[in-house]
């Protein structure tokens, strides 16, 4: 129980310090880029499907990148042009590979809050399950640090992992609580969490579970989640 509570209490600076940095942790295409951009990155920048089927039927390359490793379609992603992702995948290009940050097209679009490309995506045949980010996490756990309720949904019906632990220790559950605010997304985000089936025994690296955590911040709407049953 001290380790426990010695993990509560160290645990504010740095989670401060995380937020902050995760905040910044992608790279958008900067407007300097996107009007430099030519091919197929600028159509992804445009969301021009049209362009896009002419470039790719005269041989374009659908992968070809960017100077930080941005493919078309995380071009796309990033734009929020959800249409013009669904005809990169099409056409070939592949929804796996991972910018010079190590995110994927769903990732981005999870960071984002962008349901309709999310679920553009998904219908493409994107996974919800890659391995993403310099902290080895998912799209479930960038969305569920982030509140983001309706694309943590999202993610679950498309199969993301519910107990993935990154390389800080911590799973998407976790992750809601001790990045989160507190408040009424975040709360949801739990909430969904829970009745998927995420199981909040699972502790970080010093013990604490996310119901300890929870009631460490006062997080009231949250601890009555975590305090119910589990189902047998």
């Amino acid at each position: 129980m001290v380790r426990v509570m010695a993990s509560l209490f160290t645990l504010v600076g740095f989670v401060g310090a995380l937020s902050g940095a995760a905040a910044i942790a992608q790279t958008p295409p900067a407007p300097a880029e996107l009007s430099a951009y030519r091919g197929l990155h600028a159509a992804a920048a445009r969301g021009s499907d049209e362009d896009i089927r002419r470039l790719a039927q005269a041989g374009a390359d659908l992968n070809t990148r960017d100077g930080n490793g941005r493919t078309p379609l995380h071009v796309a992603a990033f734009q929020g042009h959800g249409a013009a992702a669904r005809v990169l995948i099409s056409l070939g290009a592949d929804p796996a590979l991972l910018d010079n940050q190590r995110y994927d097209a769903v990732t981005i679009a999870a960071v984002r809050d962008d349901v309709p490309t999310l679920k553009a995506l998904l219908a493409a045949g994107a996974s919800a399950k890659l391995v993403t980010s310099v902290y080895d996490g998912t799209a479930l756990i960038a969305a569920a640090h982030l509140g983001h309720d309706g694309i943590v949904r999202e993610l679950i019906r498309a199969g993301a992992p519910l107990d993935h632990v990154n390389n800080l220790g911590w799973t998407a559950l976790i992750e809601a609580v001790v990045l989160g605010d507190g408040g009424h997304r975040h709360t949801q985000t739990v909430r969904v969490l829970l009745e998927a089936g995420a199981d909040p025994r699972i502790s970080d690296r010093n013990g604490a579970t996310p119901l300890q955590l929870a009631q460490a911040r006062g997080y009231t709407g949250m601890v009555s989640l975590l305090q119910r049953p589990l189902p047998r």
